[in-house]
């Protein structure tokens, strides 16, 4: 939490105000949020929602937001297979993989996704966060007495930028949690060598999510041998994407073997929901007993998973679908950065443009919903202080028709605000 904004708020009449129990505390704090201008628009969609055009509140609008990378939400082969595990299986499962949920095309995705990335087995979860969440702390902490390692003795090593669900993950677990500056390969060999821990996991992000950009993953894998610690990957952003199959960051830079676990997830590339842990068959036998968001919780539905499966089908078949994505994203960073915007990002379908103050990337987009273009401001606490910025997020279906409509509109504003 921000410092400033948290002194700002117990020096504040809000803060002085009487509650009578917990709740009431929290609406002071609501209210002093949203008069600062910290609590997020929500906007809602009325049509479209994965589609390049899109309605909002009854308003035309162009989507930079969505993750729908390669355009396979509403695939015609995609939405048909859903529908046919639809009518065969019902809305939901009601049940979990221990007991009534347990479906064989849950296998069958399973050894679809295990082809895709190139690792023995896979499990899936019902969607990425819990994959995160669960299976994060049952790779680091006993699963029953002392049992296959001690309490205490592993350490999460992770990139201080990864994800909140990686965050979340590793909160959940007794190990020790050792932060490395951003892609800074050095510092974490410096606190590797420093560590005394039997169970060292390294976990980042594939592709960052604010950032957009690449982990070194090839240097990552050198120094984790070096010191007998496991890698694990986060490919949110990458599965589906990334590497000449779509197989993600370590397809990516051809190491698939030297990285021993990768997490995913299918709502982004893949157009669907649901996350996934790849690696040896052991490993994930091991996960289906002793990750508790995969034991005590809902199966993914079928209407789901039929469409998943549908879609790696596609990818499969239309590698067209990367090449475009990844070049509508290089058109609209370097049509930007000719503007004079400063783009983050590494070739991938994340462009995130900074603004700098946090009014002026909210005034920003504002002005680029008043334009037809939906690009919200992502901002503290999401991002740091002072770095707010307009996270652009392409896919394959956007035309070039479209990727002009934005940049224009981002020339008109960017000078409007004198950030050009």
């Amino acid at each position: 939490m921000n410092q400033k904004f948290v002194l700002k708020y117990i020096t504040s009449k809000t803060f002085a105000k009487k509650s009578k129990n917990g709740l009431g505390e929290i609406e002071h704090f609501l209210d002093f949020a949203m008069k600062e201008g910290i609590y997020p628009d929500f906007h809602f969609i009325d049509e479209g929602a994965t589609e390049p055009e899109v309605v909002i509140e009854g308003k035309k609008m162009l989507m930079f937001a969505s993750n729908n990378y390669l355009g396979l939400a509403k695939n015609r082969n995609v939405i048909q297979a859903a529908e046919e595990a639809l009518k065969k299986h019902g809305l939901g499962p009601c049940g979990s993989r221990m007991l009534a949920g347990n479906l064989k095309m849950h296998r069958d995705l399973e050894d679809m996704v295990a082809k895709l990335v190139e690792k023995e087995d896979v499990i899936i979860y019902a969607t990425g966060y819990m994959a995160n969440s669960g299976g994060i702390p049952a790779l680091v902490d006993p699963m029953m007495a002392s049992a296959p390692f001690k309490e205490g003795s592993s350490a999460i090593f992770s990139d201080k930028l990864n994800h909140a669900t990686i965050i979340d993950g590793s909160r959940l677990s007794h190990a020790e949690k050792i932060i490395f500056e951003h892609k800074n390969c050095s510092d974490l060999e410096d606190k590797l060598k420093k560590s005394k821990h039997k169970n060292k996991m390294i976990v980042t992000d594939g592709v960052f999510s604010m950032d957009g950009d690449v982990a070194p993953l090839p240097q990552i894998a050198e120094i984790a041998k070096k010191y007998g610690a496991f890698v694990m990957v986060d490919d949110a952003h990458a599965t589906g994407v990334l590497g000449s199959k779509g197989g993600g960051t370590a397809e990516h830079f051809n190491i698939t073997k030297d990285i021993d676990l990768i997490m995913g997830t299918f709502n982004k590339g893949l157009g669907g929901m649901g996350g996934f842990i790849a690696g040896p068959k052991k490993v994930v036998d091991y996960l289906r007993v002793a990750s508790r968001s995969y034991i005590f919780s809902l199966a993914l539905p079928a209407v789901i998973t039929a469409g998943v499966m549908a879609a790696i089908k596609e990818a499969n078949n239309h590698p067209e679908y990367r090449k475009r994505v990844l070049a509508n994203g290089k058109y609209l960073s370097e049509g930007l950065k000719n503007l004079g915007f400063e783009v983050f990002g590494e070739n991938t379908p994340i462009n995130p443009v900074f603004i700098g103050e946090e009014v002026k990337g909210i005034d920003f987009a504002r002005k680029l919903a008043e334009d037809g273009i939906f690009a919200p401001c992502v901002r503290w606490p999401a991002v740091e202080e002072g770095k707010a910025r307009i996270r652009l997020v392409v896919t394959a279906s956007h035309e070039k028709k479209h990727l002009d409509k934005l940049i224009s509109s981002f020339n008109k504003i960017g000078k409007e605000l004198r950030i050009i």
